[in-house]
């Protein structure tokens, strides 16, 4: 299975995007080699601006592009996007419900060695809470890819988060995105993964391994985080009667909060959240963390077991 970093499939499908639509400009915060935007640089310099270290002053233009019919493209990391630029964003951009697409790279702690200081992971429950900001978190270059260009077809302002790290691709090219919408990537009946970003992967991992003992798991992938698809949540919730919600991000605030909040308003089920606890990243090796953290498998079978307990 090839492994390709979400960040670049959001580099090379941007370059593509801008041949065909010359609204497109791409702003950058001295990070286009990390975020990949340098590949729509190179291509068209003349609409791609280098702002340095200077992302607030970076997310005002995008609102000034904005509201002057173009579609402004905006990347960074995702903790600075959301940390540092957070008050232009939410004054600027959402506030007004500009037609602006902020795309952050290296979220949750793949970042790696750059510790818990570099490592967001609480940048998607800060947009989710922004109204008018749509929030999404692919799983990999394909749903990456789609998204992508699904975002700028939306009107309105977006919040989409891509990875350093390099991950599977799971999904071929008969896979179909919508945005708001989840997919169903391996039907079950007695629990459901509802999982967001590289998630998806160490899921149905876990599926197939609770298989071997009979236990039949769904397994949804979630990439649009707000709005959430809560009839699909709820769709789980009533056939499968347990969720196990997954995500490289802090189990406050994001995927697993808006899970509860559906299932406490619908149907009220036992829901396990794996994510960060309440604590900061630290340094390491990608996937060192993500196995510190219990994110993958062996803890996705772990959480499965607590929520089939109190069924």
């Amino acid at each position: 299975m090839s492994k390709i970093a979400t960040r670049q499939a959001y580099g090379e499908t941007l370059a593509e995007l801008g041949a065909s639509d010359e609204r497109i400009v791409v702003l950058d915060a001295d990070l286009s080699g990390s975020t990949k935007t340098a590949i729509f640089g190179k291509q068209f310099p003349d609409r791609f601006i280098n702002f340095g270290v200077a992302e607030q002053n970076m997310i005002g233009a995008a609102a000034g592009l904005a509201r002057q019919g173009k579609i402004p493209f905006a990347s960074t990391f995702a903790i600075f996007a959301t940390g540092r630029a957070f008050e232009p964003l939410r004054q600027q951009i959402a506030y007004p419900s500009l037609n602006a697409k902020i795309v952050a790279s290296h979220g949750g702690v793949t970042v790696g060695e750059d510790g818990g200081s570099h490592q967001s992971i609480e940048d998607l429950g800060l947009m989710r809470a922004l109204p008018n900001m749509t929030v999404l978190c692919p799983a990999d270059a394909t749903e990456c890819r789609l998204a992508t260009r699904a975002i700028l077809e939306h009107d309105g302002p977006v919040y989409m988060r891509t990875g350093r790290m390099n991950v599977p691709v799971l999904f071929d090219d008969s896979y179909e995105f919508k945005l708001g919408k989840g997919n169903v990537i391996r039907d079950g009946n007695d629990l459901t993964f509802i999982t967001t970003g590289l998630m998806a992967g160490p899921a149905l991992e876990a599926a197939e391994r609770l298989a071997a003992e009979n236990i039949d798991v769904r397994v949804i992938q979630m990439a649009t985080i707000k709005p959430i698809d809560a009839d699909l949540v709820e769709e789980a919730a009533r056939q499968t009667g347990a969720i196990v919600t997954a995500e490289e991000h802090s189990i406050i605030g994001a995927l697993g909060s808006a899970v509860c909040e559906v299932t406490a308003e619908r149907c009220p089920v036992p829901v396990e959240r794996l994510g960060i606890p309440d604590v900061f990243g630290r340094s390491g090796k990608g996937q060192e963390l993500l196995d510190y953290f219990n994110l993958n498998a062996d803890g996705m079978i772990d959480a499965a077991r607590r929520a089939l307990s109190r069924v």
